[in-house]
């Protein structure tokens, strides 16, 4: 019989600690201003951002199998990557914790319930594609992220979620974040992610997401924008063809 008290009590004592948890999820993004560009990556929302997304991938039976991540670079750098499903940058941020990633998003995303609040206080970046003008703000702000060691900054080239096998056409004006900000581009290449939404939630996802090259300083400094933009489709054209098989 004390047994079962005992059990019962450390499963009450787990529910409380779960809506306390769900409770701070819910609240703690009501006291963020949108208006407001943070110039500081925030801790507690940080935590709050990495804690649920090891949450959700544990739920949702995500295996993520990362290669190369024994290469990045020491200090912060530019992150580019092929973009495949909504689940990348989640997926990216939590496999890259430690470095405390933030992404150059679409407007659409900030406007999520609860999480476009916390991104936002995460220094994620929405990005004017209509606007020349403000695209270049966005950029100025990332480098200064950047060499401000606030964090390290994220972009898909491909600019949108892209279907098909090819790669789609690069944005490389985002390749001048690395140049003003003289870091390296570390290049990443994503598979797996656009079934999840498919196997969920009967089935888990296996997701490879691996680091295929590190274009250094010196190479970023001496390059044009258009010129990294090729070498970096080169190298994830190359890993996703070794996934493919072909």
């Amino acid at each position: 019989m004390i047994v079962l008290y005992i059990i019962l009590w450390v499963l009450l004592g787990l529910i409380s600690l779960l809506l306390a948890y769900c409770l701070l999820i819910a609240v703690s993004p009501l006291f963020v201003n949108m208006n407001k560009e943070y110039e500081r990556d925030s801790k507690y929302f940080r935590w709050l951002l990495n804690s649920s997304t090891a949450l959700a991938v544990k739920i949702i039976r995500i295996h993520i199998k990362v290669t190369g991540k024994e290469n990045l670079p020491k200090g912060r750098f530019l992150l580019v990557c092929n973009h495949r499903s909504k689940f990348d940058p989640i997926l990216s941020w939590h496999i890259f914790a430690k470095e405390n990633l933030s992404f150059i998003s679409k407007p659409e995303n900030f406007k999520v319930p609860i999480y476009g609040r916390i991104i936002h206080r995460c220094c994620f970046m929405p990005i004017d594609r209509e606007n020349p003008r403000n695209a270049i703000k966005t950029v100025k702000r990332a480098s200064k992220l950047i060499t401000d060691d606030v964090a390290s900054v994220a972009v898909y080239p491909e600019g949108t979620r892209n279907y098909g096998k090819e790669l789609l056409p690069f944005h490389n004006a985002m390749f001048k974040i690395a140049q003003k900000a003289n870091v390296p581009v570390v290049v990443m290449t994503v598979k797996g992610t656009f079934e999840i939404q498919k196997n969920f939630p009967l089935h888990k996802s296996e997701v490879n997401m691996d680091v295929v090259g590190v274009i250094p300083v010196e190479t970023v400094k001496s390059l044009k924008t258009n010129e990294l933009g090729d070498m970096a489709a080169e190298m994830m054209t190359k890993r996703l063809k070794e996934l493919e098989g072909v």
